[in-house]
Protein backbone atom coordinates (compact mmCIF):
# COMPACT_ATOMS: atom_id res chain seq x y z
CA UNK A 1 0.00 0.00 0.00
CA UNK A 2 3.06 2.16 0.64
CA UNK A 3 4.23 1.55 -2.21
CA UNK A 4 1.18 2.21 -4.39
CA UNK A 5 1.10 5.92 -2.49
CA UNK A 6 5.06 6.60 -3.38
CA UNK A 7 3.80 5.82 -7.01
CA UNK A 8 0.63 7.92 -7.11
CA UNK A 9 2.57 10.90 -5.84
CA UNK A 10 5.46 10.35 -7.68
CA UNK A 11 3.13 10.33 -10.91
CA UNK A 12 0.88 13.60 -9.61
CA UNK A 13 4.16 15.07 -8.94
CA UNK A 14 4.86 14.51 -12.70
CA UNK A 15 2.10 16.11 -13.94
CA UNK A 16 2.21 18.81 -11.79
CA UNK A 17 5.78 19.75 -13.25
CA UNK A 18 4.75 19.02 -16.72
CA UNK A 19 1.63 22.04 -16.78
CA UNK A 20 3.65 24.38 -14.95
CA UNK A 21 7.01 24.24 -17.69
CA UNK A 22 3.62 24.83 -20.05
CA UNK A 23 2.29 27.74 -18.85
CA UNK A 24 3.86 31.02 -17.37
CA UNK A 25 2.59 31.80 -14.53
CA UNK A 26 1.27 35.69 -14.43
CA UNK A 27 0.23 35.96 -10.70
CA UNK A 28 1.36 33.54 -7.49
CA UNK A 29 -1.37 33.09 -5.14
CA UNK A 30 1.02 30.79 -2.67
CA UNK A 31 0.97 32.32 1.02
CA UNK A 32 -1.91 33.46 3.71
CA UNK A 33 -5.78 32.92 2.32
CA UNK A 34 -8.88 32.90 4.62
CA UNK A 35 -9.50 30.15 6.09
CA UNK A 36 -12.81 28.95 8.64
CA UNK A 37 -13.78 25.01 9.53
CA UNK A 38 -17.54 23.98 8.74
CA UNK A 39 -19.42 24.28 5.71
CA UNK A 40 -22.17 27.18 4.02
CA UNK A 41 -22.42 27.36 0.97
CA UNK A 42 -22.71 31.42 1.19
CA UNK A 43 -19.42 30.99 1.21
CA UNK A 44 -18.79 30.87 -2.05
CA UNK A 45 -20.70 34.34 -2.41
CA UNK A 46 -18.04 37.25 -3.16
CA UNK A 47 -20.02 39.23 -0.99
CA UNK A 48 -19.81 37.10 2.02
CA UNK A 49 -18.29 38.88 4.96
CA UNK A 50 -14.88 36.35 5.83
CA UNK A 51 -13.22 38.91 8.10
CA UNK A 52 -13.72 37.33 11.55
CA UNK A 53 -12.31 34.09 9.86
CA UNK A 54 -8.69 33.13 10.73
CA UNK A 55 -5.58 33.22 8.45
CA UNK A 56 -4.09 30.22 7.02
CA UNK A 57 -1.27 29.29 4.75
CA UNK A 58 -0.99 28.09 1.36
CA UNK A 59 -0.52 24.98 0.14
CA UNK A 60 0.34 23.78 4.03
CA UNK A 61 -1.72 20.98 5.57
CA UNK A 62 -4.40 22.96 8.10
CA UNK A 63 -3.33 20.13 10.52
CA UNK A 64 0.21 21.88 11.16
CA UNK A 65 -1.71 25.36 11.43
CA UNK A 66 -3.80 25.35 14.65
CA UNK A 67 -6.52 22.59 13.52
CA UNK A 68 -4.70 19.26 14.31
CA UNK A 69 -7.21 15.91 13.65
CA UNK A 70 -9.91 17.57 11.74
CA UNK A 71 -11.39 15.76 9.30
CA UNK A 72 -14.44 17.13 7.29
CA UNK A 73 -15.32 20.99 5.39
CA UNK A 74 -13.32 23.94 5.39
CA UNK A 75 -13.22 26.89 3.16
CA UNK A 76 -10.94 29.21 1.86
CA UNK A 77 -10.99 32.35 -0.04
CA UNK A 78 -8.66 34.99 -1.29
CA UNK A 79 -9.37 38.48 -2.96
CA UNK A 80 -7.05 38.67 -6.26
CA UNK A 81 -6.70 42.02 -8.40
CA UNK A 82 -7.11 40.92 -12.42
CA UNK A 83 -4.99 43.36 -14.68
CA UNK A 84 -7.24 44.70 -17.76
CA UNK A 85 -4.38 43.66 -20.20
CA UNK A 86 -5.03 39.99 -19.39
CA UNK A 87 -8.46 40.59 -20.73
CA UNK A 88 -6.51 39.61 -24.24
CA UNK A 89 -5.22 35.90 -22.68
CA UNK A 90 -6.76 32.93 -21.61
CA UNK A 91 -6.32 32.01 -18.07
CA UNK A 92 -6.13 29.25 -15.45
CA UNK A 93 -6.26 28.27 -11.91
CA UNK A 94 -3.83 26.38 -10.75
CA UNK A 95 -4.99 25.30 -6.95
CA UNK A 96 -2.00 22.25 -6.52
CA UNK A 97 -2.71 19.05 -4.51
CA UNK A 98 -6.19 19.22 -2.51
CA UNK A 99 -6.99 16.55 0.19
CA UNK A 100 -9.31 15.21 -0.67
CA UNK A 101 -12.32 17.08 -2.72
CA UNK A 102 -12.99 20.22 -3.55
CA UNK A 103 -15.05 22.94 -5.37
CA UNK A 104 -13.28 25.86 -6.98
CA UNK A 105 -15.65 29.19 -6.84
CA UNK A 106 -14.69 32.49 -8.92
CA UNK A 107 -16.89 35.56 -8.04
CA UNK A 108 -19.18 33.13 -6.91
CA UNK A 109 -19.27 30.83 -10.28
CA UNK A 110 -18.37 26.97 -9.87
CA UNK A 111 -15.43 26.43 -12.00
CA UNK A 112 -14.61 23.43 -11.44
CA UNK A 113 -14.23 20.41 -8.78
CA UNK A 114 -12.11 17.24 -7.95
CA UNK A 115 -13.44 14.10 -6.46
CA UNK A 116 -16.78 13.44 -5.33
CA UNK A 117 -18.10 15.14 -1.67
CA UNK A 118 -19.97 12.53 0.92
CA UNK A 119 -22.52 10.12 0.43
CA UNK A 120 -21.01 9.50 -2.40
CA UNK A 121 -17.21 10.26 -1.49
CA UNK A 122 -14.23 9.29 -3.44
CA UNK A 123 -10.93 11.44 -2.81
CA UNK A 124 -9.03 12.91 -5.13
CA UNK A 125 -5.87 13.53 -3.08
CA UNK A 126 -3.39 12.73 -6.31
CA UNK A 127 -4.85 15.09 -8.79
CA UNK A 128 -3.47 18.05 -9.69
CA UNK A 129 -6.06 20.93 -9.99
CA UNK A 130 -5.84 23.83 -13.11
CA UNK A 131 -9.35 25.04 -13.79
CA UNK A 132 -9.85 27.01 -16.55
CA UNK A 133 -11.56 30.65 -15.53
CA UNK A 134 -14.72 31.61 -18.12
CA UNK A 135 -13.70 34.74 -19.45
CA UNK A 136 -17.53 36.23 -18.67
CA UNK A 137 -16.46 35.49 -14.90
CA UNK A 138 -13.93 37.90 -14.42
CA UNK A 139 -13.60 41.41 -13.40
CA UNK A 140 -10.98 42.66 -15.51
CA UNK A 141 -8.93 45.63 -13.83
CA UNK A 142 -10.82 44.95 -10.35
CA UNK A 143 -11.04 42.47 -7.69
CA UNK A 144 -11.98 38.94 -7.82
CA UNK A 145 -12.70 36.14 -5.07
CA UNK A 146 -11.68 32.82 -5.43
CA UNK A 147 -13.63 30.69 -2.46
CA UNK A 148 -12.08 26.85 -2.15
CA UNK A 149 -14.44 24.36 -0.64
CA UNK A 150 -12.81 21.42 1.13
CA UNK A 151 -13.61 17.99 2.38
CA UNK A 152 -11.10 15.80 4.08
CA UNK A 153 -11.91 12.27 5.07
CA UNK A 154 -8.62 11.55 7.36
CA UNK A 155 -4.99 12.36 7.81
CA UNK A 156 -3.66 15.50 6.59
CA UNK A 157 -6.69 18.08 5.01
CA UNK A 158 -6.36 20.84 2.59
CA UNK A 159 -4.47 22.55 0.04
CA UNK A 160 -1.31 20.44 0.68
CA UNK A 161 1.32 21.05 -2.47
CA UNK A 162 1.78 23.13 -5.52
CA UNK A 163 2.73 26.49 -6.88
CA UNK A 164 -0.85 28.21 -7.00
CA UNK A 165 -1.28 30.89 -8.62
CA UNK A 166 -3.16 32.33 -12.20
CA UNK A 167 -2.03 31.00 -15.17
CA UNK A 168 -1.39 31.67 -18.98
CA UNK A 169 -3.55 28.58 -20.31
CA UNK A 170 -1.36 26.70 -22.48
CA UNK A 171 -4.06 27.47 -25.40
CA UNK A 172 -4.35 30.92 -26.17
CA UNK A 173 -7.67 31.05 -29.45
CA UNK A 174 -9.99 33.39 -27.39
CA UNK A 175 -13.39 32.63 -28.20
CA UNK A 176 -15.70 35.38 -28.97
CA UNK A 177 -18.29 33.55 -26.80
CA UNK A 178 -16.92 31.51 -24.16
CA UNK A 179 -19.09 28.43 -23.47
CA UNK A 180 -16.31 26.68 -20.69
CA UNK A 181 -17.51 26.40 -17.38
CA UNK A 182 -20.69 24.55 -16.41
CA UNK A 183 -22.24 21.96 -18.34
CA UNK A 184 -25.26 19.63 -17.92
CA UNK A 185 -23.73 16.20 -18.05
CA UNK A 186 -25.52 12.64 -18.04
CA UNK A 187 -24.11 8.87 -18.57
CA UNK A 188 -25.94 6.80 -20.64
CA UNK A 189 -26.80 6.83 -24.37
CA UNK A 190 -30.03 8.03 -25.74
CA UNK A 191 -30.54 9.68 -29.50
CA UNK A 192 -33.58 11.89 -27.78
CA UNK A 193 -30.59 13.77 -26.01
CA UNK A 194 -29.81 15.44 -28.66
CA UNK A 195 -32.76 17.61 -28.95
CA UNK A 196 -33.08 20.90 -27.83
CA UNK A 197 -36.55 20.41 -26.07
CA UNK A 198 -35.20 17.69 -23.60
CA UNK A 199 -35.59 18.12 -20.16
CA UNK A 200 -32.05 17.91 -18.66
CA UNK A 201 -32.86 19.65 -15.36
CA UNK A 202 -32.39 16.43 -13.54
CA UNK A 203 -28.49 15.88 -15.22
CA UNK A 204 -25.83 16.63 -13.10
CA UNK A 205 -23.47 19.65 -13.65
CA UNK A 206 -19.89 18.96 -14.97
CA UNK A 207 -17.00 21.61 -15.38
CA UNK A 208 -15.60 21.36 -19.34
CA UNK A 209 -12.85 21.17 -19.95
CA UNK A 210 -11.77 19.20 -17.39
CA UNK A 211 -11.80 15.08 -17.18
CA UNK A 212 -15.15 13.43 -16.17
CA UNK A 213 -12.84 11.18 -14.03
CA UNK A 214 -11.75 14.06 -11.71
CA UNK A 215 -15.42 15.02 -11.10
CA UNK A 216 -16.57 11.86 -9.37
CA UNK A 217 -16.66 9.43 -12.66
CA UNK A 218 -13.59 7.60 -11.91
CA UNK A 219 -13.09 4.91 -13.89
CA UNK A 220 -16.34 4.90 -15.90
CA UNK A 221 -15.68 4.22 -19.84
CA UNK A 222 -18.50 4.40 -22.10
CA UNK A 223 -20.80 7.18 -23.75
CA UNK A 224 -21.87 10.12 -21.79
CA UNK A 225 -23.57 13.43 -23.15
CA UNK A 226 -23.26 17.05 -22.24
CA UNK A 227 -25.19 19.69 -22.98
CA UNK A 228 -25.54 23.31 -22.68
CA UNK A 229 -27.53 26.19 -23.13
CA UNK A 230 -26.40 29.62 -24.78
CA UNK A 231 -27.78 33.24 -26.14
CA UNK A 232 -25.53 34.31 -29.46
CA UNK A 233 -24.58 37.99 -29.03
CA UNK A 234 -25.48 40.35 -31.44
CA UNK A 235 -22.22 41.21 -32.27
CA UNK A 236 -21.56 37.77 -33.46
CA UNK A 237 -25.29 37.32 -35.45
CA UNK A 238 -24.63 36.74 -39.52
CA UNK A 239 -21.07 35.79 -38.93
CA UNK A 240 -19.33 32.60 -40.20
CA UNK A 241 -18.26 31.00 -36.98
CA UNK A 242 -16.90 27.99 -36.00
CA UNK A 243 -17.19 25.78 -33.18
CA UNK A 244 -14.12 25.33 -30.99
CA UNK A 245 -14.18 22.25 -28.43
CA UNK A 246 -10.75 21.80 -27.90
CA UNK A 247 -9.92 18.30 -27.13
CA UNK A 248 -12.39 14.99 -26.08
CA UNK A 249 -11.19 11.44 -24.95
CA UNK A 250 -11.84 10.07 -26.78
CA UNK A 251 -14.39 10.64 -30.09
CA UNK A 252 -17.51 12.49 -30.00
CA UNK A 253 -20.29 13.87 -31.74
CA UNK A 254 -21.65 17.41 -31.63
CA UNK A 255 -25.09 18.69 -32.01
CA UNK A 256 -26.44 22.24 -32.38
CA UNK A 257 -29.78 23.08 -32.39
CA UNK A 258 -30.58 19.49 -33.07
CA UNK A 259 -28.47 19.34 -36.17
CA UNK A 260 -25.24 16.89 -36.59
CA UNK A 261 -22.84 19.61 -36.79
CA UNK A 262 -19.20 17.54 -37.28
CA UNK A 263 -17.45 14.83 -35.20
CA UNK A 264 -14.31 13.08 -34.58
CA UNK A 265 -14.30 9.09 -35.16
CA UNK A 266 -17.18 7.36 -35.45
CA UNK A 267 -18.98 6.12 -32.52
CA UNK A 268 -20.64 2.92 -33.56
CA UNK A 269 -23.55 1.14 -33.05
CA UNK A 270 -22.09 -1.09 -30.32
CA UNK A 271 -19.76 1.50 -28.93
CA UNK A 272 -17.54 -0.69 -27.37
CA UNK A 273 -16.55 -1.58 -31.59
CA UNK A 274 -15.07 1.68 -32.17
CA UNK A 275 -12.38 2.34 -33.07
CA UNK A 276 -10.03 5.08 -31.15
CA UNK A 277 -7.06 5.25 -32.90
CA UNK A 278 -5.44 8.90 -32.29
CA UNK A 279 -8.74 10.81 -32.17
CA UNK A 280 -8.08 12.15 -28.33
CA UNK A 281 -5.42 13.94 -29.56
CA UNK A 282 -7.25 15.88 -32.21
CA UNK A 283 -8.24 19.92 -31.78
CA UNK A 284 -12.32 20.08 -32.56
CA UNK A 285 -13.34 23.04 -35.11
CA UNK A 286 -16.47 22.92 -36.32
CA UNK A 287 -18.18 25.10 -38.48
CA UNK A 288 -21.53 26.21 -37.71
CA UNK A 289 -23.73 26.02 -40.97
CA UNK A 290 -25.54 30.19 -41.75
CA UNK A 291 -28.79 30.19 -40.22
CA UNK A 292 -28.41 27.46 -37.72
CA UNK A 293 -28.11 29.50 -34.79
CA UNK A 294 -30.91 31.22 -33.38
CA UNK A 295 -30.05 35.10 -32.43
CA UNK A 296 -33.05 35.36 -30.42
CA UNK A 297 -33.92 32.63 -27.97
CA UNK A 298 -31.46 29.98 -26.19
CA UNK A 299 -29.48 27.88 -28.68
CA UNK A 300 -28.68 24.57 -27.22
CA UNK A 301 -25.49 22.48 -27.66
CA UNK A 302 -24.81 18.27 -27.09
CA UNK A 303 -22.25 16.73 -27.27
CA UNK A 304 -22.14 12.72 -27.38
CA UNK A 305 -18.95 11.37 -26.25
CA UNK A 306 -17.72 7.94 -26.11
CA UNK A 307 -14.37 6.83 -24.01
CA UNK A 308 -12.74 3.95 -24.71
CA UNK A 309 -10.67 3.95 -21.30
CA UNK A 310 -8.49 5.76 -19.00
CA UNK A 311 -9.38 9.24 -19.17
CA UNK A 312 -12.68 10.17 -20.54
CA UNK A 313 -14.41 13.81 -21.83
CA UNK A 314 -14.00 17.03 -22.88
CA UNK A 315 -10.55 17.72 -21.54
CA UNK A 316 -8.93 20.43 -22.97
CA UNK A 317 -9.98 23.89 -24.57
CA UNK A 318 -10.42 26.41 -25.58
CA UNK A 319 -14.65 26.08 -25.61
CA UNK A 320 -16.45 28.34 -27.20
CA UNK A 321 -17.65 30.60 -30.44
CA UNK A 322 -14.87 32.35 -32.51
CA UNK A 323 -15.32 33.94 -36.23
CA UNK A 324 -13.85 32.00 -38.93
CA UNK A 325 -11.54 35.08 -39.79
CA UNK A 326 -9.81 35.00 -35.68
CA UNK A 327 -9.98 31.09 -36.17
CA UNK A 328 -7.76 31.21 -39.17
CA UNK A 329 -5.57 33.84 -37.94
CA UNK A 330 -4.42 32.19 -35.06
CA UNK A 331 -4.13 28.88 -36.76
CA UNK A 332 -2.05 30.60 -39.34
CA UNK A 333 0.60 31.90 -36.72
CA UNK A 334 1.32 28.68 -34.92
CA UNK A 335 3.87 26.34 -35.52
CA UNK A 336 3.27 23.72 -38.44
CA UNK A 337 3.07 21.01 -36.90
CA UNK A 338 0.19 21.84 -35.00
CA UNK A 339 -1.79 22.88 -37.64
CA UNK A 340 -0.98 19.20 -38.95
CA UNK A 341 -2.88 17.97 -36.00
CA UNK A 342 -6.38 19.86 -36.82
CA UNK A 343 -9.38 17.87 -38.26
CA UNK A 344 -8.69 17.91 -42.04
CA UNK A 345 -12.34 17.99 -43.06
CA UNK A 346 -12.70 21.36 -41.38
CA UNK A 347 -9.52 22.56 -43.31
CA UNK A 348 -10.89 21.30 -46.26
CA UNK A 349 -13.72 23.33 -46.17
CA UNK A 350 -11.69 26.75 -44.23
CA UNK A 351 -9.21 26.75 -47.29
CA UNK A 352 -11.09 25.80 -50.06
Amino acid sequence: MQKLFLILVFLGTMQFESVCQQNPQLLGLNGTWRFSIGDDMERAAPKFDDSQWDFINAPSAWEEQGYYGYDGYAWYRKEVYFQKAWRSVKLQLHMGFIDDVDEVYFNGHLIGKSGSFPPKYKTAYTVYRTYTIPSNYIVYGGNNVIAVRVFDAELSGGILRGDLGIYLAGYQAIPDLDLSGQWRFFLGDNPEWKEPSWDDKRWAFISVPSFWEKQGYDGYDGVAWYRKKFKLPENLANKTLVLMLGKIDDIDEVYLNGQLIGSTGHIKQNPKESELGEYYQKFRGYYIPKGLLKTKGENTLVVRVYDGFVDGGIYEGPVGIITSARYVEFWKSQPKPAQQNQNSGFWDWLFN
